[in-house]
Parts: structure tokens; sequence; C-alpha cells
């Protein structure tokens, strides 16, 4: 810790050093939608790419991704019915159709038991030419869900019901479709994930 006398007296504590492979955050201090933001967080991202691994093939990473507070206008725009408090998560499914049909029904059923309302799927436009022999192998079908909270729930009550709905789902999942899995099911903020190189994750999001 020698090396490190120059930080006494100030807030930094060693008790706050964790292993990490990289981690960003930039922040719109008025709190207002920006494409400034998006834009400056994908260049803060690819320039993250040395503090991850690179499979022999050259393009396949291992993982790398957005996560940003949920683009309401946006969203809105994909023509469901969502309520005043709604929710979008972003959803791997298995390629094989009727895995997707069986592991969504799940899905669905375990949301309605928390007393939610699947407004529906959406798939998401991907480019899989960006992706490296390595992250093709294990690539999900990949969409979005919907969900509308009940009348009168509170955002803290809703965000509860989506993560026990989800954890139930994943571990109901589990033996039968290893794919199935939500990276984000929050009304607060939305994540793009993949297996492509940091710089290429736009791209594989066109």
């Amino acid at each position: 810790m020698e090396r490190q006398r120059w930080l006494d007296g100030t807030l930094y504590s060693p008790d706050f050093e964790q292993d990490s492979c990289g981690f960003g955050l930039i922040a719109q201090i008025d709190n207002q939608p920006s494409h400034t933001l998006v834009q400056n967080a994908i260049g803060s991202l690819a320039c993250m790419t040395h503090r991850g691994a690179i499979a022999a093939d050259g393009l396949s990473g291992d993982g790398c991704g957005l996560l940003f507070k949920k683009p309401d206008a946006f969203l809105r725009e994909a023509g469901f019915a969502l309520g005043e408090l709604y929710a979008a998560g972003l959803l791997f499914l298995s390629r094989d159709k009727a895995q997707q049909d069986s592991s969504r029904t799940t899905l669905k059923t375990e949301l309605e038991t928390q007393g939610l309302i699947v407004a529906g799927f959406r798939l998401v436009p991907t480019d899989a030419s960006v992706c490296g022999e390595s992250a093709l192998a294990s690539l999900p079908h990949i969409e979005m869900v919907f969900v509308n909270a009940a009348a009168g729930m509170s955002e803290d009550d809703f965000e509860r019901k989506l993560y026990i709905a989800r954890r139930r789902a994943e571990k109901l999942l589990e033996p039968t479709d290893p794919v199935f899995y939500l990276p984000t099911l929050s009304c607060r903020v939305v994540s793009y994930k993949g297996l492509v190189m940091p710089d290429n994750l736009p791209v594989f999001y066109p």
C-alpha cells in the first residue's frame, strides 16, 4: 500500500476494489434523451476493446454491451399498446422455433402470475456479418418483450415483480432451454449485449 500513500485522506478505500473487465458511465445532467449521448457511449465502448478477450477468429469477444435509460418515445413507436408504466426487456431465445414458442409461453405465464400484462414480443434486427465463428455457434434468436404494469402498481413493485417473473422463468427453463436468458427486463433501463467486438456492437444491432 506504500505506493498508494498519496491517497491518504481521500475518499478512496482499497475495499472498493473489485475485478471487472471494464466499465464506463456517461450521464446527461439535465436528464433529457440525447442521440449524442448514445453516440458518445458507443464511442466509449469501442475504447474498451483492450479490456476484453478476443477469440482466435478475431471477431468473437467475451461479451460487451450498452445499458441505458429506457428510450420511451422510440419504444412507443414499436406499435404495441403500452400503458403509462411499462417495461421492455431484451430476450435471448433458442434458434429452434418450437423451443422459442415454448419458452415465450413460460415467460408469459410467469409474468401473468405476477399480475402483469404482456403487450407483445418484437424481433430485434441484427447483422450477424460482424460475428466470428465462435459467436455464430451460440448466436441466439433475439427479441424484445414488452410488459405493462397492473393498474395502480408502483414503479418499485413493478420492478420487483418483473425480476421475480424473469428469474422464475429462467430457472424453470434451465433444464430444457439453456439459451433462454433476459439480460434486462425493466421499466427503467434497456440493454443491448452480444459476443462481438465492442466497436461492432452498433453494427450487430443496426
